[in-house]
């Protein structure tokens, strides 16, 4: 077999599972291979509900029904509820959510292994979804080191892991990219091999070691793509600039001073503007630093020389958003701008009014999303493109929009500090600007990380804030049940915590799944006071600007990176009242508390990039798919930071000798790299 053959060529995948696969975007036996597990699970030998105290995350408890199972309704969702004794007669409260089916398989007095966290209040023990089985079931569990794999409702770990199996057994031997003397470099394995050793590794070390192939193997295809597409020669710019009085008048009757980081950031973006060369620069500040003020002023510098600007966001909420703020400056200040947006959901008479206002000159001012790179669009005069969160674009989507003008000044912003030798590897032909420290009207937040032993005290503290008129979000890993079903979703998660808020309390949720006038209308009525919870994936982790928003919960932390972590709690201290962020845990290790503890003492990007740097070890499996802030679909900047500056040496060496990648022992790795950008894995800088 091939790996480009459909799943269903698998023997025991019919169309059934195969439907499943599909909603993991898996396909073919190629995507089913390198759908990597996103952690190990070793089954501990099950024990008493004692013996589970001391257990370092999940524990195995052996212990029997005592109660037949009850299901009740609470606003919407069910709740099944029975009691368990373990054999030295210590019992427990067993909680399953939206799961009412289960209440005729589970009969008292049946013996069960339940697997999972154990909760104490007052004495008394608490499971709240655990995985169950049988005696027997567990007895081939028990020791073993299992794959853990994002997967969807049907489709169980075991069975994910023996289609996998019996894909590496089926398939003919798969073709090697990376040349021989790279393999022997770094000691890999070849690639049927490291795979083998990530879906079914002997012990940890093998699996660490075939996910550094993988991450290396990424890093250095990113690098080829962009480094023999790169030129360090800027071109001329071809649109000529002056220093106007606008700027200056603008941040005169600012009603705050701009910080001294701001200042220096525009200094070196004017500096290039007025220059003979296009600028190519990128805007790297902490959440909160006030780059949006700053992309203003540049863009102010633009239209006051009689050019356009474009300016694209990642999401409709976030392009509005920019917008709006660009509207309130023009009517409070006076300023120039004749400012137009563009996003995917208008109808198709308000974009050929649009395009025709954009080819006309009519307006200088182009906010958007995705839409402003369409081929429809033609710009009269454009000299400046900024790009907001940069890492949510592909690189072709990026250049297609400089294309629209000739020569143009290119500005692309980010919000996630990285540490500057990795950025200098990742941005090699982009002039760096970081912006660092806080407006002077902003008061820190203030950070606790918890177990979910304090959920309670967690809610009524969101409840008290929110009867000071204040808002809150939530942040769930994921949108809906049915993917990695061991983490909270939005959909489950807003309904089960009406049970725990007064009935005026509204709340809702938002997801990326959902349509773009859906999440537009929630952002409003949130940012109207209209919601008091808003509880989200990390979608509202890009720009979101709701300064009434004081408390931040997220659900899960220690499955997030870092970096995530601190983009997430951005959302809030963004007004003058004091804010607050809640870590909650559901695992306990000592890596992961201690990595936490990091954004407990700290409100600096910059320094919480470079402690995640040294933090992060080659067996922490992160197994979120947002869990990277830079969307590599395996790699991690910061755990695999030692593969990205070893892949960033050898494209270099590579490309010295061979830059067209011509010579024998590169021709499939040149085909694989021409595979990942078609394929859309590219998906950052």
């Amino acid at each position: 077999m091939k790996l480009e053959q459909s799943i269903m060529e698998l023997k025991g995948i019919g169309e059934k599972n195969a439907a499943l696969f599909h909603k993991l975007n898996i396909n073919t036996i190629g995507e089913l291979l390198f759908h990597f597990p996103r952690e190990y699970r070793k089954f501990p030998t099950a024990g008493t509900l004692h013996d589970a105290k001391s257990a370092v995350g999940n524990a195995a408890v052996f212990a029997m029904v005592q109660s037949p199972p009850e299901v009740r309704r609470v606003r919407g969702m069910s709740l099944l509820k029975f009691r368990v004794i373990d054999r030295v007669g210590q019992t427990a409260t067993v909680t399953f959510f939206n799961m009412p089916y289960l209440k005729n398989s589970i009969k008292p007095d049946k013996t069960y292994i339940f697997y999972g966290q154990v909760h104490w209040k007052n004495k008394e023990a608490f499971l709240s979804h655990p995985k169950m089985y049988s005696d027997g079931e567990y007895e081939k569990l028990e020791g073993q080191l299992a794959p853990v794999y994002a997967r969807t409702k049907g489709l169980t770990d075991q069975a994910f892991h023996k289609h996998c199996m019996n894909a590496l057994q089926s398939v003919d031997n798969i073709e090697e990219y990376l040349p021989k003397h790279l393999l022997s470099k770094h000691g890999f394995l070849p690639i049927k091999e490291s795979l083998y050793q990530l879906h079914a590794p002997s012990d940890l070390s093998e699996a660490i070691q075939a996910r550094k192939r993988f991450a290396y193997e990424e890093f250095l295809l990113f690098l080829l793509a962009v480094k023999s597409q790169r030129s360090n020669v800027k071109s001329l710019s071809g649109h000529p600039m002056l220093e106007t009085a606008d700027v200056k008048r603008l941040t005169e009757q600012l009603p705050y001073e701009l910080t001294e980081s701001q200042k220096q950031a525009y200094a070196q973006i004017q500096t290039d503007m007025l220059g003979e060369r296009c600028m190519n620069r990128l805007l790297q500040g902490d959440v909160g630093s006030g780059k949006t003020i700053v992309a203003m002023m540049a863009l102010l510098l633009c239209v006051s020389n009689g050019y356009q600007g474009a300016m694209m966001a990642p999401t409709e909420v976030l392009a509005t958003q920019h917008m709006e703020t660009v509207l309130a400056m023009t009517q409070t200040y006076g300023l120039p701008f004749k400012p137009v947006l563009l996003t995917g959901s208008q109808t198709a008479k308000e974009k050929r009014e649009i395009y025709a206002a954009i080819e006309s000159g009519e307006c200088n001012l182009i906010i958007g999303t995705h839409a402003v790179i369409q081929d429809n669009v033609i710009f009269h005069n454009l000299a400046l493109v900024i790009t907001d969160e940069q890492h949510r674009f592909g690189v072709k989507q990026r250049e297609k929009l400089v294309s629209k003008g000739t020569d143009v000044h290119t500005i692309v912003m980010s919000a996630t500090p990285i540490p500057r030798s990795l950025a200098l590897i990742l941005y090699g032909d982009l002039d760096i600007t970081e912006m660092k420290g806080l407006p002077s009207q902003r008061l820190p937040i203030k950070n606790c990380v918890v177990n979910q032993n304090y959920r309670q005290t967690a809610y009524k503290f969101m409840q008290n804030e929110i009867s000071k008129g204040y808002q809150v979000y939530v942040i769930c890993p994921m949108a809906e049940p049915g993917i990695m079903e061991d983490l909270e979703n939005v959909v489950d998660y807003s309904a089960y915590i009406r049970t725990f808020f007064s009935d005026s309390v509204q709340i809702a949720y938002l997801h990326g799944k959902m349509k773009p006038k859906q999440k537009a209308d929630i952002m409003e009525r949130f940012s109207a006071g209209q919601i008091d919870i808003l509880v989200s994936t990390t979608v509202i982790e890009v720009g979101i600007n709701v300064p009434n928003a004081t408390v931040m919960l997220v659900e899960n932390a220690e499955r997030f990176g870092l970096a995530t972590l601190h983009q997430i709690r951005g959302r809030v201290g963004r007004g003058k009242q004091q804010s607050y962020c809640i870590f909650m845990e559901t695992e306990e290790k000592t890596r992961k508390n201690e990595r936490l503890e990091i954004l407990n003492h700290s409100n600096d990007g910059f320094e919480i990039a470079s402690e995640d740097l040294k933090l992060r070890g080659p067996g922490d499996f992160m197994g979120i798919e947002q869990s990277g802030t830079f969307h590599f679909r395996f790699a991690d900047i910061y755990q695999d930071a030692d593969m990205l500056k070893k892949a960033s040496a050898d494209v270099s060496k590579i490309l010295e000798n061979d830059s067209l990648l011509l010579e024998e022992s590169h021709i499939p790795l040149k085909k694989r790299m021409e595979a990942y950008v078609s394929s859309g894995y590219m998906k950052i800088l």
